[in-house]
């Protein structure tokens, strides 16, 4: 809970800068920002977690029924983000309390609790965040650039960027504005689609400062009577909008990345494996792959997650996104990447749609298992795996397991993995299993026009 001097102090400022309104946000089950709205006087009591909130109401928070008590949100005071846009509003990142305890089922809370567990290490994050930008016109979709990119694939296109500009700039000075270090922003792969790049942190500022980004996107972007998505795969054939993790380990007490092999204790499967990076790099990509299809539940957490784990599909080209349960060296059709420029693992398999506080809450404890447990990830697949998986180049060993490739056999390894219950809980295992299952049902059992056109008289 809130100090009352860190309250007051805090209330000076939000009013020194014009503050009339305060939200106390936190996230459903989806990673999608809840609050109610405080007036700037009524900013001690909502410091002290006077909102409280049906949260049974709202989609996989528990607490269903309406004999249910409600939950507290409680602000983290050094969360606060003053709207750039509109100054009137502070936002602040906020835990779910439940009978005057943390409550088991917020994901804020859940991810807090992780990190607690492996408290000799800071485990940094930074996040590739990439989505489209559309206007609606006549029932259809279009990117908010004046020409459509008449080549093959529009990454990097600087002109497709100016062109974008209405929207991209908004979003840069606002992100350099709350002080997140952005150092570059471009074209992505996809016609409409744009990447942020900003300097990584600690998971939980980072996750704080992602559920922000996609609210953030949705304002500006409705400022020029456009929509920001971050449905994972919009269209089939064009690439899907990921949020690759870059994951790192910082000893505690010397603030040194131990992934660095300048700071790493040894280096057997350096040698063995010919990557220069220290051995608990390896043993955490260890267990990133031990748990990798219940972490895929989490990293790609909608029925339209999987039409994007694939290797071209409908795509004029390869597609980017990992397939196989595998990693590599600078290996970018690989799940896990360890990357040459920088000393950190990068999960590839996380798209936009996904709650960042539990895919990294999840990604801690898997990688964590693996440094306690010493576990070998194996030699590296250095490959270009998209070739292998489509049998134009074979190989003498076996591939790799494949990534599931519906939500509904993530859901089935996230339910039987027994590190899901250690790190969420059995009661959130549960939650999140039935709420997940009815969103795959929904999209399973419909039946299309383009599906009847198809097969109606086809037999």
């Amino acid at each position: 809970m809130n100090d009352s001097k860190l309250i007051a102090e805090t209330k000076r400022e939000l009013v020194a800068k014009g503050v009339q309104y305060c939200l106390a946000t936190y996230v459903d089950v989806h990673g999608v920002p809840k609050a109610k709205t405080s007036p700037i006087a009524s900013f001690e009591k909502m410091a002290h977690g006077s909102e409280l909130f049906t949260v049974g109401a709202m989609e996989g928070m528990g607490l269903v029924g309406p004999q249910e008590d409600e939950c507290a949100a409680v602000p983290d005071l050094s969360s606060l983000m003053v709207l750039p846009w509109d100054k009137r509003f502070a936002w602040f990142a906020s835990d779910l309390f439940y009978r005057d305890e943390p409550y088991a089922n917020c994901s804020r809370v859940l991810l807090k609790r992780a990190l607690a567990n492996a408290k000799q290490y800071t485990f940094n994050i930074g996040v590739e965040a990439e989505l489209y930008v559309f206007r609606r016109a006549n029932g259809e979709y279009k990117g908010i650039a004046e020409s459509v990119y008449q080549g093959m694939c529009p990454a990097y296109d600087v002109d497709q960027t100016v062109q974008s500009i209405a929207f991209l700039h908004p979003m840069v000075e606002h992100m350099s504005e709350l002080g997140w270090g952005v150092y570059s922003f471009d074209q992505e792969g996809g016609h409409g689609q744009y990447e942020f790049d900003f300097a990584y942190g600690d998971a939980l500022t980072t996750c704080d400062r992602l559920i922000f980004l996609r609210f953030m996107a949705k304002q500006v972007a409705r400022s020029l009577g456009a929509i920001a998505s971050f449905m994972p795969k919009p269209f089939s054939n064009d690439f899907r909008s990921g949020a690759h993790f870059n994951m790192s380990l910082a000893d505690a007490k010397t603030k040194v990345n131990v992934f660095d092999p300048a700071h790493g204790a040894t280096a057997d499967f350096a040698r063995r494996y010919n990557i220069g990076f220290p051995d608990a790099a390896f043993h955490f990509t260890a267990g990133l792959l031990d748990h990798a299809p219940a972490l895929t539940a989490l990293a790609c957490p909608s029925f339209n997650s999987y039409k994007g784990l694939i290797s071209q599909g409908d795509m004029a080209d390869m597609s980017w996104a990992p397939v196989l349960r595998c990693y590599g060296r600078n290996n970018r059709s690989a799940m896990l990447r360890l990357p040459m420029n920088r000393y950190c693992i990068e999960n590839r398999s996380p798209d936009i749609s996904t709650n960042f506080y539990l895919t990294a809450a999840f990604s801690l404890a898997a990688g964590m298992e693996g440094i306690a447990k010493a576990r070998d990830p194996g030699a590296p697949w250095n490959e270009n795996l998209y070739a292998l998986v489509e049998g134009r180049t074979s190989v003498s060993e076996p591939l790799p397991e494949r990534l599931p490739r519906t939500l509904i056999e993530a859901l089935d390894a996230f339910r039987t993995d027994p590190l899901v219950p250690k790190t969420f809980g059995e009661e959130f295992r549960d939650i999140y299993v039935r709420q997940k299952t009815k969103e795959w049902e929904r999209g399973f059992y419909k039946v299309s026009d383009e599906e009847r056109s198809t097969m109606m008289e086809y037999i």
